[in-house]
């Protein structure tokens, strides 16, 4: 087990006192989870979890970020966050945010010091006004709602944003993690617990397996749990292998993925990842992802061996320029870049220069 988990766990009596909460872990690996076992559709523009930025291949963003959600300690107010995970940017940079051990998805607008529940937030439960450790958010601009993966639930669930005060479970029955949408409205759900990611069309609760689905492994062809999922203007699917500290791409309708970033084992260096988690695709298809355990977000050029370290130089912590476990991340319309800072209970944005 890592040394800053065994501190973090050992200092955080809040996970001791959690009766469901527990450590997943594989060799050295750790995840601290909720367990008893253990963006919108093409309206005008592509959702920004989608490959619609455009990045310079040689951007470069402010090393010290900005804190835009969160950053108040982990507890319920409302301008705190407890163990974030997913995050989704709207249009106007507005945030969501899934609150995950505080079963609810939060609002930020852009420059707001406070956030507002806009699902879940009644407690942790298996109602339909209810959430249940949620791990990722998107919208659904067609439908004008946020699709949920509500995980200790197993279920997804479609919640409407106006004034929405109950969900819809559209998917049953499904380790849910990370989700996406393409530009054709279909939606992407990774499922950890079968080591796969599945496609649904709209009303359709059983899926087509596009990533993985054949084991836990580390062969081309097998995933390791998955976490994280981006799809591109191709319809390729890319995914965070945790577990093989790789990403993965899947081309529509393969049999097998590339790795296109890790995939050299656990490490921290350059040609490494540890714990790989959130990942977004630009228009070169080079990958961003936040290789949470290293504490650090990296860029992996299309073709590239190795990365490149462009935030998180600096070891875990809590100053402006540290991580401390990054998961969620996504980049707004300018190019900015957010990263949902795990055990620092905040987001961060870091400017684009």
């Amino acid at each position: 087990m890592k040394a800053q988990i065994e501190k973090l766990t050992s200092d955080s009596n809040s996970w001791i006192s959690i009766t469901y909460c527990k450590v997943l872990s594989k060799g050295r690996k750790a995840l601290i989870l909720k367990s008893s076992f253990l963006v919108g559709p093409f309206s005008g523009q592509l959702p920004l979890r989608a490959s619609s930025i455009d990045i310079h291949p040689n951007a470069k963003w402010a090393q010290n970020g900005i804190t835009v959600a969160g950053g108040n300690g982990s507890s319920s107010g409302t301008n705190q966050l407890y163990w974030p995970y997913g995050l989704y940017v709207d249009d106007d940079q507005t945030i969501y945010v899934a609150d995950y051990a505080n079963d609810r998805i939060v609002e930020w607008k852009s420059g707001a010091t406070n956030g507002k529940v806009v699902a879940g937030g009644n407690g942790e439960g298996n109602g339909a006004h209810q959430l249940n450790y949620p791990y990722d958010v998107v919208i659904d601009k067609e439908s004008d709602s946020f699709i949920i993966s509500d995980w200790m639930n197993d279920r997804v669930v479609r919640w409407p944003r106006q004034n929405g005060t109950r969900g819809e479970t559209i998917i049953s029955n499904i380790a849910c993690f990370g989700l996406t949408m393409d530009d054709n409205g279909f939606l992407y759900v990774v499922d950890e617990r079968k080591h796969e990611v599945r496609r649904y069309k709209i009303g359709d609760t059983q899926g087509t397996v596009v990533a993985g689905g054949n084991g836990e492994g580390n062969r081309l062809d097998q995933l390791s749990n998955p976490h994280y999922v981006f799809v591109d203007r191709d319809h390729s699917v890319y995914v965070s292998d945790c577990y093989n500290d790789r990403v993965m791409k899947w081309e529509e309708r393969a049999k097998q993925g590339i790795v296109v970033a890790g995939g050299q084992g656990e490490g921290n260096s350059l040609t490494q990842l540890n714990l790989p988690q959130g990942v977004v695709v630009d228009q070169l298809g080079t990958v961003y992802v936040a290789d949470s355990w290293n504490h650090r977000i990296m860029r992996w050029p299309k073709g590239a061996t190795q990365g490149s370290v462009i935030v998180g130089r600096n070891g875990y912590g809590a100053r402006s320029n540290q991580l401390n476990s990054p998961i969620g991340l996504s980049f707004d319309r300018h190019g900015n870049l957010y990263v949902v800072d795990y055990w620092n209970n905040r987001v961060q944005k870091f400017n684009i220069v």
